[in-house]
C-alpha cells in the first residue's frame, strides 16, 4: 500500500455534534459533520456534492461519508480525533477511491481538520496505548488486474511543530493472493511461510498485540506445491499460468487457514 503523506491544513470550522450515545441517527450525525466543509445546499444524505478546500487539482470534489469510523487520543497531545473514511470521485484507484475526514473533538464539539486521501478505518482496533496515546492498527489492501494485496498496518500520525499532521501506513503484515488473476497462488520453493489472505482483524491475546484471520502455505504446503504439486484450477484456463523456475503453485482451495497473533512493537508475527 503507498504511503500517503499529504498535510492536513487545520480549518477554523467548528460545530456541536450529537456523541455516539444520544445521536438521533447516522443520517443527523453524518449531516452534521458534512456542515463542518460543506455548504448546506450541496448536502444530500451523507454526501457532499462540492467539498470545500479538497486536496486536488479538480474544481468541484464530493465526499460521501461511509460507515467506517474510529475515535481515540491518535495524538501523544492534544484532543481525540474521530476519523470518518470517505469515498470521492476525485480519489483514483491508486488511493482506493478515497480516504479519510479527520475531526478534532473538545467536549460535544467536532472541529474539521482536513482530508487525508489514501487511508482507510473501515475495519480498525486500538491495540495498544503508549501513554495517552492510543495506537490504531487497521486492515488494509488494494486490488489491481485481480491481485489482491491485504495488510495489518499501524496509522502513523507524524505531527509538526505548526498543528499540522501527516498519515501514513506503517505496514506490520502483508499479505497477497493471485487466485482472481491466475486461479491459483504461488509460492516460492526456498520459502518457509507465505501468507495469502489477511481478515477479520482483532484486538490480540495478549498486550500489544492484534490478531487476524490469515489464508497460508507453510513449510509443509509449499513442500507439496513445488513436489508432486496440487491439482490444477483449469488446466484450459486461459488465465491459468505454470510456475515458474523455483516456484510452486497453490491452488486456494488447499491454502491453510487460521490466525496469526502479531505484535506491534517488535511486528513479531506467529500462527496459533
Amino acid at each position: 500500500m503507498t504511503k500517503c503523506l499529504l498535510v492536513l491544513v487545520s480549518l477554523l470550522l467548528c460545530s456541536a455534534l450529537p456523541g455516539p450515545a444520544d445521536a438521533a441517527s447516522t443520517a443527523t450525525t453524518d449531516r452534521a459533520l458534512l456542515s463542518l466543509f460543506c455548504a448546506p445546499k450541496a448536502i444530500a444524505g451523507s454526501t457532499c456534492k462540492d467539498a470545500r478546500s479538497y486536496p486536488a487539482e479538480q474544481g468541484r470534489c464530493d465526499v460521501t461519508l461511509q460507515p467506517g469510523r474510529q475515535q481515540g487520543r491518535f495524538l501523544a497531545a492534544g484532543n481525540p480525533l474521530l476519523l470518518v473514511s470517505y469515498g470521492s470521485g476525485c480519489e483514483p484507484h491508486v488511493t482506493n477511491f478515497g480516504g479519510v475526514a479527520v475531526f478534532e473533538k473538545a467536549g460535544r464539539a467536532y472541529k474539521f481538520l482536513g482530508f487525508q486521501p489514501g487511508v482507510d478505518v473501515s475495519e480498525c482496533v486500538i491495540g495498544a496505548r503508549v501513554g495517552a496515546q492510543d495506537v490504531l492498527v487497521c486492515l488494509t489492501g488494494w486490488m489491481g488486474q485481480g491481485v489482491i494485496e491485504s495488510s495489518v498496518a499501524r496509522i502513523v500520525f507524524d505531527s509538526g511543530s505548526d498543528g499540522s499532521f501527516n498519515l501514513s501506513y506503517d505496514v506490520l503484515l502483508q499479505a497477497e493472493d493471485t487466485t482472481s488473476a491466475y486461479l491459483t497462488n504461488f509460492v516460492r520453493c526456498s520459502e518457509q511461510l507465505k501468507y495469502f489472505d489477511l481478515s477479520k482483524l482483532a484486538v490480540g491475546p495478549s498486550p500489544g498485540t492484534v490478531v487476524a484471520g490469515v489464508s497460508y502455505a507453510d513449510r509443509e504446503t509449499i513442500e507439496t506445491a513445488c513436489g508432486k504439486g496440487f491439482p490444477k484450477p483449469n488446466k484450459d484456463a486461459e488465465d491459468m499460468r505454470e510456475p515458474a523456475a523455483g516456484e510452486g503453485s497453490v491452488p486456494k482451495d488447499y491454502a491453510k487457514t487460521g490466525s496469526v497473533v502479531i505484535d506491534i512493537a517488535s511486528r513479531a508475527a506467529r500462527l496459533r
